[in-house]
């Protein structure tokens, strides 16, 4: 039996189900990117208030792949949100996505429902790679393939921003009023990004646009929750418990967070009700989960998957990490983040801590290192800048950087090769895999200027440190190089 809407009252009765039909949904979002994390976050946020405005369901779409489609279009789009924490196991039937549509299969369909008036808020979680942009400058990337494209065949878009820009192209031309643009990925002021690139894609179309989509409400957000990749062995154990196969259910821990600038002119479902929290400014705490989660995250999974720990937990366990990670958040991130009135900052690190150990989330090292190119910049390299202004010491920071590069050289410790899943993966391999000196290779790291910019290149005490902390890695390790940050 396949999990659909004529078998819900079948399910055993500790299942929790949607408090409202999933037929009588109508679409009011349009959501981007329908991968794991906005099926574990946006989704379940909309999902518990649709019983009071049913208006607000959701056309999810795949910009890339039609696999989220195949799985959940054949089960009426519902699926099970596992929540695990430690032993205890608490599932969830989330019913707010009423359709999904794969953008290169028909990219019509797609910008006919962004177009439809009943469509308010457009969301967005593509990952800092489907913005199209330079991480370094947060600017559209005009050479992009998929934005030369879409310049060229507007009709047709593939990327994010083209598929924005021409929905709101028709619905200028046939009076509608603009959806709000609602980024939740993890990129600074991202609500500020997503409307820089936007505006200037519509600007190269038409300046005449350009100065329209510029007028489109773009609030930030900050999103927190961690989403491991669902394995066999999930679907097979959330499936077993149902009674019914669920061909895509997602796995996730109990902490969820969403700051949101209540920025919505046409409109917004009542998420507060379901624990969003809405401020007129979310920068401080978008700063906050950036560099302490986040970036404390990509350090301990390049230098956890070096070591050969598969998983998070198994990385924390390391000898020496969790005090590294500890150090890093409490001595050298911590300053450089604004004060938060009311806000327990140590508690929020040990919460954090907590969340890393929590071996009940399989959260492999190696899905957490894609995009690497992509994530540093807002993750470690704008803390280690504000780090240099002040004179401050930047050493574990400076270690989780080399460890990307270490793990983007595409070499392993015992000289296997690494599968690097990243934009710039290929052009990495061209420029360190013919080296072996480790400071020519960090030299060739530095030249990647859409990644480091042209500034920290040029900082002697940037360039010493990593230079230092990359030869240690390769010298002595990544386990020794945990054991001893500093």
């Amino acid at each position: 039996m396949r999990l659909s809407r004529s078998n819900l009252v079948n399910l055993p009765a500790s299942i929790e189900r949607p408090g409202y039909d999933p037929a009588k949904l109508a679409i009011g979002i349009v959501h981007l990117g329908i991968g794991a994390f906005h099926r574990a976050h946006e989704a379940v946020f909309t999902d518990a208030v649709l019983a009071r405005d049913p208006s607000w369901g959701i056309s999810g779409v795949s910009l890339r792949s039609p696999d989220t489609s195949d799985a959940l279009a054949p089960q009426d789009n519902l699926y099970t949100l596992a929540v695990r924490d430690g032993d205890k196991e608490a599932l969830r039937i989330i019913g707010s996505i009423v359709e999904t549509l794969v953008a290169p299969q028909d990219p019509e369909r797609v910008l006919r429902r962004m177009s439809d008036p009943a469509v308010r808020i457009v969301s967005l979680t593509v990952t800092e790679k489907g913005y199209c942009h330079s991480p370094a400058t947060g600017e559209l990337d005009e050479s992009h393939p998929d934005i030369v494209h879409d310049l060229a065949d507007p009709q047709r878009p593939k990327s994010a921003p083209g598929f924005i820009v021409e929905a709101l192209a028709r619905r200028r031309a046939a009076g509608i009023q603009s959806f709000t643009l609602l980024s939740c990925d993890n990129l600074p002021a991202n609500g500020q990004t997503l409307k820089r690139i936007v505006t200037r894609f519509a600007a190269l179309r038409d300046p005449d646009l350009g100065q329209f989509v510029a007028t489109v409400a773009a609030p930030s957000t900050m999103v927190d929750r961690i989403v491991p990749a669902t394995t066999d062995a999930d679907r097979a154990a959330v499936s077993a418990m149902l009674g019914a196969t669920d061909a895509w259910p997602i796995v996730t821990e109990p902490f969820s967070q969403w700051v949101v600038e209540d920025d919505f002119p046409a409109g917004r479902p009542a998420w507060e009700e379901a624990g969003a929290v809405f401020s007129p400014d979310v920068t401080a705490f978008e700063l906050m989960k950036l560099r302490l989660l986040n970036g404390s995250h990509s350090t301990l999974a390049y230098l956890g998957f070096l070591a050969g720990a598969n998983t998070v937990a198994e990385a924390m366990a390391l000898p020496g990490m969790e005090e590294l990670i500890e150090g890093m958040m409490m001595d050298e991130i911590s300053p450089t983040l604004p004060a938060l009135s009311g806000f327990d900052l140590a508690a929020y690190r040990r919460a954090l801590l907590d969340r890393f150990r929590n071996k009940a989330l399989h959260h492999r090292t190696a899905q957490i290192a894609m995009d690497g190119s992509q994530k540093l910049p807002q993750r470690l390299l704008n803390t280690i800048r504000d780090r240099l202004k002040a004179g401050a010491p930047f050493e574990r920071l400076a270690l989780g950087v080399s460890a990307w590069m270490r793990y983007a050289s595409g070499i392993d410790e015992h000289g296997n090769a690494i599968k690097v899943q990243d934009p710039l993966a290929g052009r990495i391999a061209g420029l360190v895999g013919p080296l072996r000196d480790p400071e020519e290779i960090v030299a060739a790291f530095l030249g990647l200027k859409e990644v480091f910019g042209e500034d920290l290149p040029e900082t002697n005490a940037f360039t010493r440190t990593v230079t230092q902390k990359f030869i240690g890695l390769v010298g002595a390790g990544a386990a020794a190089s945990i054991e001893k940050p500093i």
